[in-house]
């Protein structure tokens, strides 16, 4: 062999073999090789941050594959992503491998295609060690923050927290917006809009024209009157505007807007785009996919220019070159493009499809015409409200330009007008004044997150993704949907010349995959704003974001900055440790109980939020109780904490006996006489009706919920258990279920659950199929208290250690140690970095 080419992806590792010649090779480093040690923190903070790095355990086999064609190979080409983490992936596989870091050819190309890959073979570089220095900053100064704050959390909070640079500043936007949401008082106007009769000299309906009032009114009592003038008014077109106006397109995608836009006409998650888009990536369909660049090479324009021109006209092209307007933008190069404009579709995945046409129309768009429009101005008078007036508005598109690809939100716009001329008359048709509500900020979506994360300065687009995810992971947010609540608004129409007032109802507040903070959320952000202030400060975490680009850039050492981070954060890390548990858990006194007079509080526990009566003490035993779903810990008054110790609540007794046969032959039931009890428990409220028999309360209140109800829950139930069963294996613990996305196979006893194919026939597998299948499943994964004993294991035992030896040495000498480190300068960059890497050698 005389080449070996490394990449990060098998997939993309497919694509360039077709690509190159017999002479070479391509394999996949399947990612990162390696990483900061997992025991203990694996940072020698003495000696100038060195990194104690370790090849991860499922990389080991690859990385002994990848050293023996290293060996025999004659040039290795390090060809990981343009990215930092591409940068530091081809150092760290130089590293694993060996390889001299000074002679390794490392190229990078911004697309997968025959002659972009020719280009890069042909000029290779070196690694570049200033991105290196920047990532490795990065994820060291990030492993510190968890490090560090995650023990005091876990024993300060809650067993299981964590905090991290970028992700705890993302959820501290989420509790804001949320607490902004929950104080906001929503005050009321009354719009003014409908339809007008366009009229001929003879009085004739010859159009209709949709007006409203620009100003509102602040009572009802003036909406009346206004309608009520109107009524015995004449109406007339006082003035008619037209002007020329345009519509230029907007710039190609970067990863944020790519996110944004795939969220809004795709209804795509973030991680679900990204996922995409590597995908369409690796298969040399687009360019790279993260990216906070809008420029277009020289080449694409051109090609743009070509096709534009080719398939709609040579009218139709402008080409453009937009500018990044983040200035430190080390990414990419080049915005997401299709990598030949010439191809509109491509086939594959439905979803890759769509999201190809997405960036297709975006970057083709980006180099046509701007769309030419004529834009219309109607003003109606009122001759009884003198100074009063409607107004219409409307476009009509002389030259369509980009919009021939791409569609321009054109909101409040209006359509097209009707002919008119000024002093026409006009009628009534019907208008209304409608009682409007001020709305409260916004929650955050996810790709509304993203836009203030990436304004903010916050992070880059390799971070969007997994930061959101990991919030979520974490339990700190929730993304789901929430039912708006019914609300009355008055109405004021005035129709035939008369003026009638109404009340009417709307469901106001639904939410749509929004982000919703969780309890625990608010605690923690409150915890780490007081005592952490800068880690949590919006500009800190942006300007250290700027300093990894200047690292990058070669203009700053990276141990220096870590060094100034952490004489900083340390201290106050020292500090945290004499905070009590009551203080950081924000427990909060809601009173005395009425009756007992004994103490009531509301804390957080492993489970949730809960009320406690009683402090536990003259060995007293505290009674407790969790928090409905929707309660929050900072709202919850005693009258609604007494109302949750109501429970559990003796519905009643099942009043007929009710039975359901599966497939099998088993029977599920409940007998009549059963006691119904109404529970609350950490999940949420349920229904008991038998020794570990439970149906969930959904839609309804626990505390009021009717034996009627109750009933048709514990039936739907017991129907569904039935039902679930497809085919069971007698004289053993397999059975055939049927679940969310079909049937599957699982074992009853060990839990562990294995796939059915969808073109599979699940009633003709045997048992040793099935059983064959269970023994290569995984293990089934740990939930609810199982996993919140499992969980803390290994980790908490070496972080107390840290913890420890932290507190136990003078504050002094840790400061000092870390700041003289970066006085030291290391001779040459590769000595700093090799140290660690001869640690994991010898392991």
């Amino acid at each position: 062999m005389t080449n070996l080419v490394i990449v990060e992806s098998p997939a993309k590792a497919k694509t360039i073999e077709k690509y190159l010649g017999k002479d070479f090779t391509v394999r996949s480093s399947y990612g990162h090789i390696r990483d900061i040690q997992k025991k203990g923190m694996g940072i020698d903070l003495e000696n100038g941050f060195l990194p104690n790095y370790e090849i991860s355990a499922d990389k080991k086999k690859n990385v002994a594959e990848l050293r023996k064609l290293a060996k025999t190979a004659e040039a290795v080409w390090l060809a990981t992503d343009e990215d930092r983490e591409g940068e530091a992936i081809a150092w760290h596989l130089a590293e694993a491998l060996k390889l001299d870091i000074n002679t390794t050819k490392r190229i990078v190309f911004h697309e997968i295609t025959k002659p972009a890959i020719q280009a890069a073979i042909a000029a290779p570089r070196t690694v570049d060690l200033d991105l290196v220095d920047a990532q490795q900053a990065r994820r060291i100064l990030d492993r510190i923050v968890g490090f560090e704050l995650s023990p005091i959390l876990w024993k300060k909070i809650r067993t299981g927290l964590s905090a991290g640079r970028v992700q705890s500043v993302a959820v501290r936007l989420i509790v804001e917006r949320e607490r902004e949401v929950e104080a906001f008082e929503s005050n009321f106007v009354f719009r003014v809009q409908g339809e007008l009769n366009l009229l001929d000299e003879a009085g004739k309906k010859v159009g209709v024209l949709d007006v409203k009032r620009t100003a509102t009114f602040a009572t009802e009592e003036e909406a009346v009157a206004f309608l009520e003038a109107v009524a015995k008014a004449n109406l007339s077109v006082i003035s008619l505007e037209e002007k020329p106006a345009k519509r230029t397109p907007k710039a190609p995608f970067t990863t944020s807007t790519l996110q944004q836009e795939a969220s809004s006409k795709l209804g795509f998650s973030v991680k679900q785009t990204m996922m995409v888009a590597q995908r369409l990536y690796e298969s040399g369909k687009i360019t790279y996919m993260r990216t906070d660049s809008v420029n277009l090479s020289e080449l694409a324009i051109e090609q743009a220019k070509n096709v534009i021109s080719s398939d709609y006209g040579s009218e139709y092209s402008h080409s453009r070159r937009f500018k990044t307007k983040n200035a430190d933008a080390q990414e990419a190069h080049e915005a997401i493009r299709p990598t030949d404009f010439s191809v509109e579709n491509v086939t594959g995945e439905r979803n890759e499809q769509r999201l190809y046409q997405l960036i297709w129309r975006r970057a083709i768009a980006s180099q046509m015409a701007d769309a030419q429009l004529k834009r219309t101005t109607v003003d109606v008078g009122i001759d009884l409200l003198p100074g009063d007036k409607f107004t219409a508005k409307g476009e009509v598109v002389i030259f369509d330009g980009f919009l021939k690809v791409y569609d321009f939100d054109t909101k409040d716009e209006g359509g097209l007008l009707p002919p008119m001329t000024v002093g026409q008359k006009l009628d009534v048709s019907e208008l209304s004044a409608r009682q409007s509500f001020s709305r409260p900020p916004a929650r955050y979506n996810e790709a509304s997150l993203v836009r203030t994360l990436e304004e903010m300065g916050i992070g880059r687009p390799s971070t969007y993704a997994p930061t959101i995810d990991t919030v979520q992971q974490r339990g700190y947010v929730v993304k789901e949907d929430r039912e708006g609540k019914p609300r009355e608004y008055r109405q004021i129409t005035l129709n035939k010349g008369e003026v009638k007032a109404e009340t009417l109802s709307e469901m106001a507040g639904s939410e749509k995959n929004k982000l919703f903070p969780t309890d625990i959320a608010g605690i923690v952000t409150n915890f780490l704003t007081k005592h952490f202030g800068d880690v949590l400060d919006y500009q800190f975490t942006a300007k250290v974001e700027d300093k990894f680009d200047v690292i990058a850039q070669g203009n700053m050492q990276w141990q220096e900055m870590l060094a100034e981070f952490y004489g900083q954060f340390h201290p106050k890390v020292v500090a945290a440790e004499d905070v009590s548990r009551e203080e950081a858990g924000q427990a909060r006194s809601l009173g005395n109980h009425p009756q007992s007079g004994k103490p009531m509080f509301v804390k957080i526990g492993r489970f949730g939020p809960y009320v406690q009566v009683g402090d536990g003490e003259n060995d007293e035993k505290p009674t407790f109780a969790s928090l409905m779903p929707g309660q929050k810990m900072d709202l919850i008054t005693i009258e609604d904490a007494l109302e949750l110790f109501k429970l559990p609540r003796e519905v009643g007794e099942m009043p007929e006996t009710f039975k359901a046969t599966a497939v099998d032959g088993s029977e599920f039931g409940i007998e009549k006489g059963q006691v119904i009890i109404a529970k609350q428990g950490p999940f949420g409220p349920y229904l008991e009706y038998g020794p570990k028999m439970f149906a969930p309360i959904k839609g309804f209140d626990p505390l009021s919920i009717t034996l009627e109800e109750s009933v048709a829950l514990i039936e739907n139930k017991i129907q569904a258990d039935a039902d679930k069963i497809v085919k069971t294996f007698v004289g053993t613990d397999v059975k055939i279920l049927k679940g969310r996305w079909g049937p599957y196979i699982t074992d009853m006893v060990t839990k562990k659950n294995a796939k059915i194919a969808k073109d599979e026939d699940a009633l003709e597998l045997s048992l040793e199929e099935c059983q064959k299948r269970l023994d290569e499943a995984p293990e089934p994964k740990k939930r609810g208290r199982a996993a919140a004993k499992k969980a803390p294991a290994k980790k908490p035992a070496a972080k107390k250690t840290t913890a420890k030896k932290a507190t136990t040495k003078k504050p002094a000498t840790k400061k000092a140690a870390p700041k003289k480190a970066p006085a030291k300068k290391p001779a040459t960059k590769s000595t700093t970095r090799k140290s660690p890497a001869k640690k994991t050698a010898s392991e």
